[in-house]
């Protein structure tokens, strides 16, 4: 067993000891029954991980990618959350290739819950340490047939603050403002408000300009309408 697939089984066997019942229903109905749940609440998991994460903390960087990619076919949802926290340890040396699995992940078993961080954390990350690929991928992403895929493609800059190249961002947005999809809907209006944060203006000029859907608009004006209301009342 090489050391990839040992820390899969590690991670597993240490979660389904911790297998909670009376937690399972609720949690597997909070997430629309879309997949298995071992029933360990987020607190207790990081508990049951810090010992795994400190003794895998020398894998190597393709092993970290395998075992993340070996964890996702594990049915329960745990595992995948498991693989997360695994990459996002080695988010600062993640090889130019990393963004292949990350992809892959984005596609296998998704859902927000994993889409979401592995689209700001992990593909955030890695942009930031590959800026040349940001723009290319992005524009690429957003044409894709997958909505998970389009979906990170709104959420890549997520935190960039005044790191964000806005131009990208608003084209973006261009790009899947009229697709009427909860998901996509949603993450534009996340990204419209997160970066309400840093430019004010920009978002409120840009919803303005350009007509979007009435649940994007209203997600990306929440943080203005509470902190800025009168950029709105102009």
């Amino acid at each position: 067993m090489n050391r990839a697939a040992e820390l899969c089984e590690n991670v597993t066997t240490a979660l389904q000891k911790h297998r909670n019942e009376d937690q399972q229903i609720p949690m597997e109905n909070y997430m629309k029954n879309h997949f298995p749940f071992f029933g360990i609440k987020a607190p207790d998991r990081k508990r049951i991980l810090a010992p795994l994460l400190k003794e895998y903390k020398d894998i190597t960087e393709d092993e970290r990618l395998e075992a993340a990619v070996l964890l996702f076919e594990k049915s329960e949802r745990e595992c995948h959350y498991a693989a997360l926290a695994f990459l996002e340890k080695g988010i600062k040396k993640a090889p130019e290739h990393s963004i292949d699995t990350y992809k892959q992940l984005l596609m296998t078993k998704p859902w927000w819950d994993t889409v979401d961080m592995i689209a700001s954390t992990l593909c955030g990350g890695y942009f930031l340490r590959y800026e040349d690929k940001l723009c290319p991928y992005t524009e690429e992403w957003r044409e894709s047939d997958h909505l998970w895929i389009r979906r990170s493609s709104v959420l890549h800059q997520l935190k960039y603050k005044e790191k964000t190249d806005a131009p990208l961002l608003f084209e973006t947005i261009d790009a899947l403002k009229h697709e009427k999809e909860f998901f996509i809907e949603k993450a534009i209006g996340w990204a419209l408000r997160e970066y309400s944060k840093t430019d004010p203006r920009a978002v409120v000029d840009y919803l303005e300009r350009e007509e979007v859907r009435p649940l994007s608009r209203r997600e990306g004006l929440k943080w203005l309408k509470s902190k800025h209301p009168q950029l709105l009342e102009a």
